[in-house]
């Protein structure tokens, strides 16, 4: 019976993999600031598109009902008839609730608006008025 022996020079030395461990690293602090300031453009992205829906939705919420809903009655109009709302509301609008912005926050309606007929906005990433970047504000004006 023959015995095989594990030759000494196989396998890898700690230099070898301190070597590649440096290369990943330096390969990750390349790619990880590209990655990530991409995840926010499309976060900013993806709030534009929800306003621009939202604002379709209350579009056509003024179409049946005359006006758009109140700062009081806020989005919630577009799926649950506001009291008061006799005649003229043939909702709901959207074909699920509000949804919250990318951010988890929900989004923020004024009428009248002091940009427009009405105000549709998220706070952007860090929920705070203004901001630039990732952190602006995502409007509909």
């Amino acid at each position: 019976m023959k015995r095989r022996y594990r030759n000494a020079a196989s396998g890898f030395t700690l230099l070898e993999l301190l070597v590649v461990m440096v290369i990943i690293g330096m390969l990750a602090a390349f790619v990880a600031p590209r990655y990530f300031a991409q995840v926010g453009k499309s976060q900013a992205k993806s709030a534009k598109a929800q306003i621009t829906a939202l604002e379709q939705a209350l579009e056509q919420y003024r179409l049946d009902v005359g006006t758009f809903p109140s700062t009081q009655d806020g989005l919630d109009a577009l799926n649950v008839a506001p009291t008061g709302t006799n005649t003229g509301w043939y909702g709901p609008y959207l074909k699920k609730a509000v949804p919250p912005d990318p951010w988890g926050r929900p989004y923020l309606y004024a009428n009248p608006g002091q940009h427009g007929e009405i105000d549709l906005y998220s706070l952007g990433r860090d929920g705070r008025e203004g901001g630039t970047g990732d952190d602006g504000d995502v409007t509909n004006w």
